[in-house]
């Protein structure tokens, strides 16, 4: 599979260069933008499997921010672009992680280099994840943040939609009772007979592949077992 790479880069000239060189070493462009604004919402509509990010960018918040940003949601590796030495600012950007930096000015030889050695890095971190569960279609299941992700994309959940996620995770497949599943989610509280169906329907209203089946009059179960596999 050829990767998709992403560019913020406020220099034309420089982002056009770039551009070339990633295609002439067999990645695929995913886009480009030149500032903050831009950057946030391209990135979620096109999802690259890299993004490389200049830190100082002309009238926009610096690329270390627009990655502390997309961190919050999108588990996207980045690379660092920068002519920008300063201690403090590099301190910063090692908080947000990236998998490799680029002093400008660079060779092709070096970008290469380094874009496969960040995709491999992003690789192997996923990889030796063992709280992060394939749920199929695409799902992945972070166990100890208690987090749905739709590839790289967060999804979220309301508190009752999570608590239901996590009950039929554990459950491996099986089918649990309606009635249990109530005196899990609301603690015993008296409700409506229409509000698991309701919660039911709302968590699989925010997925493109149903995950969750319904046994009639009885209970529901999660379709696919989770197991542990690489990267979302």
């Amino acid at each position: 599979m050829r990767e998709r790479i992403f560019i913020v880069e406020d220099e034309v000239i420089v982002a056009i260069e770039i551009k070339r060189t990633i295609e002439k070493l067999g990645f695929l462009f995913a886009g480009m933008a030149s500032n903050d604004t831009d950057a946030l919402r391209a990135v979620p509509e096109v999802m690259p499997d890299l993004i490389l990010m200049d830190i100082m960018l002309k009238k926009s918040r610096n690329g270390i921010e627009i990655n502390r940003e997309l961190r919050k949601a999108y588990r996207i590796p980045v690379i660092y672009l920068t002519s920008v030495t300063d201690t403090v600012m590099m301190q910063e950007a090692v908080e947000t992680e990236p998998v490799g930096y680029l002093l400008k000015p660079f060779r092709r030889e070096e970008l290469h280099s380094t874009i496969l050695l960040g995709l491999y890095k992003a690789s192997a971190k996923e990889c030796s994840r063992p709280e992060l569960l394939n749920l199929g279609y695409g799902y992945f299941y972070d166990t100890a943040e208690e987090m749905l992700f739709f590839r790289k994309e967060y999804i979220p959940l309301g508190k009752k939609e999570g608590k239901l996620l996590k009950i039929l995770i554990d459950a491996e497949g099986s089918v649990i009772p309606f009635h249990v599943i109530e005196s899990l989610i609301w603690d015993g509280a008296l409700i409506s007979e229409s509000a698991l169906r309701t919660l039911l329907y709302r968590i699989n209203n925010k997925l493109d592949h149903k995950l969750i089946e319904t046994v009639p009059g009885y209970g529901c179960r999660l379709i696919t077992p989770p197991t542990n596999h690489p990267k979302p």
